[in-house]
């Protein structure tokens, strides 16, 4: 009796450091006991080896003696070997050069060097299960269902998720339910790619979607990849095809590991894609949150504060200043003052609708963007905020803050360097008057 082997995960690690090549190995090799690993200082080595042996997932740091971790990538993508083969780029600093590089490269995930070694285990176990066999949804569109109910079943037979409809009217009505549904913007829902018959029967043939597909959606090659079947095998046809829009095409009849190929390689341009969109999201994010206090900053005020205002006609802006915050950093200490700051823009980003936009402006002072807000309900939300905020007693403490509050309302043209500049001005009165209250600016422009 023959026993059959747990099935080998092979994995290399290439990184500049001998000692982290050797703490992940080991950690590795406790957390999966299925895997082949081997270990490389340069790209120069592993490429040597992945001439020689094929390995199911590459991880390599960007910075390498010789090539660089995105060279090495360029190589493997070369490969008829490994070209489909998962490569994670490990590195600290992924910025958005990186990124469009990187996707150009053909880096299929990035990993913050800074969460640790074995963050950076249970990111590979990740990788390495969802690409151990293909994992997509595939809209296909075939109006003969003859040869549509035996290639669905090969795709699904590879473990692909099959929406099979036989016409370009429908598919088009499924791809734009899809993108207009806030519930399927996630990167989980919809389609990762289109698999259709260019010649299809009816108003629309599977050029018109395609070419739908590009320029009423908008979507580009990579946000939604398409593969093309066809009968023609003429380079005029070819031609056509990939004027359309189309990543790639096979012909008639389909051989199975030509279409499972194709599909890979698509699905691995949509999750590059989806990888991409997500670390963009992420830098932005960063990008344009006060490290601080947790709340949006001053970026994001200037960036998105004019859609704001331009979305939502009746608008209120309030400045909110903490009174005598000098006094707290001088007796008290600047690590203090860092935390009182720190809690009450938690505390501020919480008071309000998760639609509004808080932001500090500068130094104490926070800004705060409210939709549907006349100026008698900010002014009720202001004073219920200088109330709450005097019972917080943060680390003990007495604060108390003054509000400068102004309103679109009266406005034909409202504008945010107006309002600024009027809730700066009812701020100024507020501190003229006292400090621990509520002043309006009413703006007649």
């Amino acid at each position: 009796m023959t026993l059959l082997k747990e099935q080998t995960c092979r994995i290399m690690i290439v990184d500049r450091s001998e000692v982290a090549r050797s703490i992940i190995s080991h950690i590795l090799q406790k957390e999966m006991h299925n895997a082949y690993i081997v270990t490389c200082g340069s790209a120069e080595e592993a490429l040597e080896y992945l001439h020689r042996e094929k390995f199911d997932l590459i991880t390599t740091s960007l910075l390498l003696p010789g090539l660089d971790g995105l060279d090495l990538c360029h190589d493997i993508r070369k490969s008829e070997k490994q070209h489909l083969t998962p490569v994670i780029v490990v590195s600290s600093d992924a910025d958005r050069r990186l990124l469009r590089e990187g996707f150009s490269a053909g880096v299929t995930d990035y990993f913050n060097k800074s969460l640790g070694y074995k963050r950076l285990v249970e990111f590979i176990k990740d990788v390495s299960q969802r690409h151990s066999g293909l994992v997509g949804r595939v809209l296909y569109v075939e109006d003969s269902l003859s040869t549509a109910q035996g290639t669905q079943t090969l795709m699904e037979k590879h473990g692909l998720y099959i929406t099979h409809v036989t016409s370009a009217e429908e598919a088009l009505t499924l791809l734009k339910n899809t993108r207009n549904n806030p519930d399927n913007a996630r990167e989980n829902e919809g389609f990762d790619i289109v698999f259709v018959d260019f010649f299809l029967e009816g108003q629309m043939t599977g050029g018109d979607l395609l070419y739908a597909i590009r320029t009423q959606l908008h979507c580009s090659r990579q946000e939604m990849p398409v593969l093309v079947i066809t009968i023609e095998d003429n380079r005029d046809c070819q031609a056509e095809i990939f004027h359309a829009g189309a990543n790639d095409f096979i012909t008639k009849p389909v051989i199975e590991e030509v279409l499972i190929a194709r599909v890979k390689s698509l699905l691995l341009i949509k999750h590059q894609y989806n990888v991409l969109k997500r670390y963009s999201r992420d830098i932005y994010k960063l990008e344009t949150t006060d490290s601080l206090t947790g709340t949006h900053n001053k970026k994001f005020l200037l960036e998105e504060g004019k859609t704001f205002i331009a979305q939502n006609p009746n608008v209120c802006m309030m400045m909110v200043d903490i009174d005598d915050f000098e006094k707290i950093n001088e007796v008290q200490g600047h690590i203090m003052g860092d935390h009182v700051l720190h809690l009450l823009g938690h505390f501020f980003a919480n008071f309000f609708p998760e639609q509004a936009i808080v932001a500090r402006f500068v130094g104490k002072k926070f800004t705060i963007l409210l939709s549907d807000c006349t100026l008698d309900k900010g002014k009720a939300l202001a004073e219920n905020l200088r109330q709450k905020t005097m019972e917080l007693k943060p680390e003990g403490l007495d604060i108390t803050i003054s509000i400068g509050l102004t309103s679109s309302e009266g406005s034909t043209k409202p504008n945010l360097a107006s309002l600024i500049s009027d809730a700066d001005s009812a701020l100024h009165t507020a501190h003229e008057q006292g400090n621990n209250q509520t002043c309006l600016y009413v703006s007649h422009k």
